[in-house]
């Protein structure tokens, strides 16, 4: 397997990770902030909503996996190019609308899918460029 084709699998599989991560923390997020609901912009309310935050179990676990997103990010822009790695992590935002019809019960419009159908499109251009662009030397590992 050549040099390249390596590169551009582990690559691969990073950023599926990241995108794992970031939707998967993202929607525990999501969900643990509606469970909290309505965040009041006062000093006592934001102390009640940090009080809430910091006693729902949803919350953390978004936290580990934003988390696990970000040492997986860090992990594929050390090896590939940062305009490589981030609009190739883009495809996630299908998953994320997916998600938040299934789970959060959503309803996503039409116009919604447009945007995501362009962005999965964007996906696939940059898929078919080089991962490491610049003259720095890509140790393998």
């Amino acid at each position: 397997m050549s040099h390249e084709h390596r590169l551009r699998f582990k690559t691969f599989v990073m950023v599926l990770l990241m995108v794992v991560c970031a939707n998967t923390g993202d929607l525990m997020l999501a969900r643990g902030m509606k469970q909290i609901g309505d965040v009041k912009i006062s000093i006592p309310g934001l102390q009640h909503a940090l009080w809430m935050t910091i006693q729902n179990a949803s919350i953390w676990i978004g936290i580990c996996f934003l988390i696990g997103f970000t040492l997986c990010y860090m992990t594929a822009v050390s090896w590939a190019d940062y305009s490589f790695v981030m609009p190739a992590g883009a495809f996630g935002y299908a998953i994320q609308t997916m998600l938040a019809i299934v789970v959060l019960h959503e309803l996503v419009s039409p116009k919604r899918w447009i945007g995501v159908l362009l962005i999965c499109f964007g996906v696939l251009l940059v898929g078919q460029t080089k991962p490491n662009t610049t003259n720095v030397a890509v140790l393998p590992s």
